[in-house]
């Protein structure tokens, strides 16, 4: 009668078992990455300088720089912090095994030997003590939970998208290393062309001052002249170290993203005098490639999912949790080992159930929703910084590269104003000071200009890294992930 009693109350719980807790996974209908507007033209992107392509994975190859391509592939290799992302992985990875662990049979063995003697009171015999006596103990279990709820399955999916949320902050922290070196290179190289620029000021400067001087020399100028053209050749000069300092310390950057020592050199980086540019409009896509793209939104999303599936991980403590087990041991006197009489067994289903004290349980479940609004709440706000920057890096490129066609324009004016007013002097139709002057404002002028073209080259990496490419097509991504997870 009881195991009919009991084999009924199994089928109960059987059907009740379809009112599962693992429910599948939906994104919110009024998360913002489903708005409209979100998935239309990025703002600032219908400009002639931006293609409406999707940009490619490996976008630093459209510079066309064998160096730079190399060092891409070196930073991908030895960085350190993808090697910190990768271990991320694998420790999601070994949590997975944990989870997918509690929906397979556990087995425990057990052994022990002892010395010992029974209290007489304790064994309600008083006033005879127990003799001492050689014991030993044995046994082996198996056991199954029966994953009635899908607690289990739920555990075993929140776990798997944890994983999931790890490779995906491996790849945000791919594009990010990727635009950092190329970063790193494009500053080290304007710094060298900057350098270039000023030093054939300082040579030009130099030439002023030595015509200065032999007109001085032959009657036809003043010594004031001559000191005013020194003072701008020394303050032309001057600029040079602190353009050194933004090479080295670029080179120095690079050498950190490689992996590398401060004191190894980067000969072919720090050989380079002038940064690679783009031959053709930057394809920027839209709204949905680039929320499709980006890891950090993939990453967010999936921590939304994890947080939702571990709802129902937690209602899975509401309902009973059912376990088959069964045992065999051997217990008794070292002198009986394996006697018939020392044998023991167990065969039988377990039930236990948190009822009715249900206050922790549901406190579980509210800490769960919690956890899933804040998941949520940041699944938006990623989708919103990701718009943001690329607007932002979309407006700054564009506005940059107005400007830069202005100062080009400006050069060429300061030029022209300069060689006429050293022509007027030459002819001693005017005096030095306007030729100082005019020189000043060249000078200047070309300065502002090429730090205008470094500028332009540090807008094009913020913008393929606010575009998010650079892992989706590197193939050995699968390869990397792969590794991590089965270190």
């Amino acid at each position: 009668m009881n195991i009919r009693r009991l084999l009924i109350t199994l089928c109960v719980l059987v059907l009740a078992g379809c009112a599962s807790v693992n429910t599948p996974y939906q994104r919110p209908s009024a998360a913002l990455i489903n708005a409209s507007t979100a998935q239309e033209a990025l703002v600032y992107g219908d400009t002639p300088q931006f293609a409406k392509d999707a940009p490619p994975a490996l976008w630093w190859q459209l510079y066309h720089d064998p160096v730079l391509n190399d060092l891409v592939e070196q930073a991908i290799r030895a960085n350190t912090d993808l090697r910190v992302a990768k271990a991320n992985i694998a420790r999601a990875a070994a949590g997975l095994e944990i989870s997918e662990d509690a929906a397979r049979p556990q087995t425990n063995l057990q052994a022990g030997a002892a010395y010992e003697r029974l209290s007489a009171e304790e064994e309600l015999h008083p006033g005879k003590p127990f003799p001492n006596e050689r014991v030993y103990t044995m046994s082996a279990s198996v056991s199954y939970q029966l994953d009635l709820f899908g607690q289990i399955d739920a555990s075993i999916k929140a776990s798997r998208t944890d994983v999931d949320a790890a490779k995906a902050a491996y790849d945000a922290t791919l594009i990010t290393v990727v635009a950092e070196t190329t970063r790193a290179y494009l500053d080290a190289c304007s710094a060298s062309r900057e350098i270039g620029v000023a030093e054939r000021q300082v040579e030009l400067q130099r030439q002023s001052t030595d015509l200065t001087q032999k007109l001085f020399s032959a009657g036809r100028g003043i010594s004031l002249d001559v000191t005013r053209s020194a003072t701008q050749q020394d303050q032309v000069a001057s600029t040079v170290p602190l353009l050194r300092a933004q090479r080295e310390l670029a080179l120095l950057r690079l050498n950190a993203l490689l992996g590398r020592p401060s004191s190894e050199t980067l000969p072919e980086a720090g050989a380079c005098t002038h940064e690679p540019t783009l031959s053709e409009p930057i394809p920027v896509g839209d709204g949905a490639q680039l929320l499709a793209r980006r890891p950090d939104v993939r990453r967010a999303e999936l921590e939304l999912k994890a947080a939702t599936l571990r709802i129902g991980v937690a209602k899975g403590d509401l309902y009973p949790k059912i376990v088959f087990g069964a045992s065999v041991g051997s217990t008794g006197l070292q002198d009986n080992f394996l006697k018939n009489d020392t044998f023991k067994f167990f065969l039988g289903p377990l039930i236990s159930w948190q009822f009715p004290n249900r206050a922790r349980v549901y406190g579980a479940i509210h800490g769960a929703e919690a956890q899933t609004d804040a998941a949520f709440a940041r699944f938006d706000g990623v989708v919103l910084t990701a718009l943001r920057e690329t607007s932002s890096a979309l407006a700054v490129y564009s506005r940059d590269l107005e400007r830069h066609r202005l100062l080009e324009s400006a050069r060429d004016k300061a030029l022209v104003a300069a060689k006429d007013s050293e022509s007027l002097y030459a002819s001693g139709r005017q005096g030095y000071f306007p030729v100082l002057d005019a020189n000043r404002v060249l000078i200047q002028t070309e300065q502002t200009l090429a730090s205008s073209q470094s500028r332009i080259a540090s807008d094009q990496v913020q913008l393929f890294l606010a575009l998010g490419g650079g892992w989706e097509g590197n193939d050995r991504q699968d390869e990397l992930h792969a590794s991590s997870a089965h270190p």
